[in-house]
């Protein structure tokens, strides 16, 4: 059985949760209590010296980054699909996945916000307008591109359920947490409305984690 050393809220390990979720993967969940550092320990940085989760324990081998270890389930376990046929589909669903992964969670990440805190010396407020600046602009970035390629549909990919879902999902929950508009995004809530009616979705919700702390 896999190991998933993760955390409750988490958005990476949220993405993760649902790919194994969707992919019908059994795993043992294994908490990593941010807050307190417990990714900075030496017993987790010799798992995964990035200090980051989620970190997936395939039996064989520690796999690390959300997007890489998606890929790698998608390879040795492709049903059902988390990735359209065709290439140039694929490019295009890796690219809304990456628009989240690679531009709105890097900025807005918890050693981010600590480090605008602790070190900047901004102000919580400060600190949420930052948050909220760069989550508003990228998922309306994100809008503007789903609503131009003209292919989206109940999902980001016409019916099909991709990563480019499983990385919006997590980011929309962030979102909310932190009162970001949202209004100006209808494509991305209608898509986020109708992964939250999948089961694989719904029950890697943080809330539903044994780690969550509200």
């Amino acid at each position: 059985m896999f190991k998933l050393y993760n955390a409750a809220r988490s958005s990476a390990s949220f993405r993760m949760r649902i790919a194994l979720n969707l992919k019908g993967l059994p795993f043992e969940y294994v908490p990593i209590d941010l807050r307190k550092g417990v990714q900075s320990q030496p017993a987790f940085r010799a798992l995964n010296p990035q200090e980051l989760v989620p970190l997936l324990d395939d039996g064989t081998a520690h796999l690390t980054q959300s997007l890489a270890t998606m890929e790698y389930l998608e390879e040795k376990y492709p049903q059902p699909p988390l990735l359209p046929h065709t290439p140039i589909d694929r490019a295009y669903v890796r690219g809304v996945a990456q628009a989240v992964a690679c531009e709105i969670h890097p900025l807005n990440n918890l050693r981010v916000l600590r480090y605008l805190v602790h070190e900047m010396e901004l102000s919580d407020e400060k600190k949420n307008t930052w948050y909220r600046h760069w989550v508003e602009q990228g998922l309306a970035q994100i809008e503007a591109g789903l609503v131009a390629a003209k292919r989206s549909g109940r999902y980001v990919f016409a019916d099909q359920v991709t990563v480019a879902d499983i990385c919006i999902v997590p980011q929309i929950f962030n979102a909310q947490r932190y009162d970001c508009k949202l209004d100006h995004v209808p494509t991305v809530m209608k898509i986020f409305d109708a992964c939250m009616q999948v089961a694989a979705f719904e029950n890697a919700r943080p809330e539903k984690q044994p780690d969550f702390v509200e």
